[in-house]
């Protein structure tokens, strides 16, 4: 698992981004359920997420309506297969409207291009 911490701030909502390897949507949910065992992560308001699997696309948006399909066009535009992408966030108490999917955008941008690659 790699975690990028306090990637983003916008209007005092606080993003980071996490992800690895899975290989299907049961490692996803173990993946999830170790990442929120993080003090900081439970508390988030958000952890989205998506993931290419063998067995199709999978995505969750954990009340961030549309995160989840971000994350999922961000990954199959890098081709990025068997591996999951989640992006948390922390609400600033400001909405941030339209800007949150750039936000999300972002903190993928972030990951594949700060990630160590898996062999």
């Amino acid at each position: 698992m790699q975690v990028f911490d306090k990637i983003i701030t916008d209007r005092g909502s606080r993003y980071a981004v996490s992800g690895g390897p899975v290989a299907d949507r049961k490692a996803v949910r173990a993946f999830l359920k170790d990442l929120t065992r993080r003090k900081a992560f439970v508390k988030a308001t958000h952890n989205s997420w998506a993931a290419l699997l063998p067995d199709g696309p999978a995505k969750g948006d954990d009340g961030e309506a549309g995160a989840g399909a971000v994350i999922l066009r961000k990954l199959e535009g890098a081709g990025l297969e068997g591996h999951v992408v989640v992006v948390t966030r922390w609400f600033g108490g400001t909405k941030l409207g339209g800007d949150r999917f750039r936000r999300v955008a972002d903190a993928v941008d972030h990951y594949l291009a700060h990630r160590e690659p898996t062999t």
